[in-house]
């Protein structure tokens, strides 16, 4: 236990005693996950969720809104397409991104808007073409 704050003593000084003292006593020599950074959600917040979140975190997964993952989709389908071999499979990864767009644009679920629209497949292979003659 420490001693009590001396009357008259600034606080922020008197803590930085205490701190120097246990530290030349080597009372942070050997504490759990020195010298490693704090795990995340060390937050002092108090959150009533925190151990989904934590084992969200453990198990590597991710939840975003339905929209959000439709656009991240949409834009991994664009550059696959773009960087895909033949315009078979170009058409093919369009024409089933834009299934699913059209299908969120029809029945929005919960969340934020998707503020995407399909992809316009002739466009999509016209600039496919163009970076495949580049190359």
């Amino acid at each position: 236990m420490t001693e009590r704050k001396p009357p008259g003593v600034p606080f922020e000084s008197w803590v930085d005693k205490q701190i120097r003292d246990a530290e030349r006593r080597g009372e942070f020599a050997h504490l759990p996950g020195a010298g490693r950074p704090l795990p995340p959600g060390t937050d002092t917040t108090y959150d009533e969720l925190w151990w989904i979140k934590q084992k969200m975190t453990r198990e590597g997964l991710v939840a975003l809104p339905p929209t959000l993952a439709l656009r991240k989709e949409a834009e991994d389908a664009l550059e696959a397409a773009l960087k895909a071999p033949t315009e078979h499979q170009v058409r093919k990864i369009i024409t089933e991104v834009n299934a699913k767009i059209l299908d969120m644009m029809l029945k929005p679920p919960p969340g934020p808007p998707l503020g995407k629209k399909p992809y316009d497949v002739e466009d999509v292979v016209r600039r496919w073409r163009e970076e495949s003659s580049d190359t």
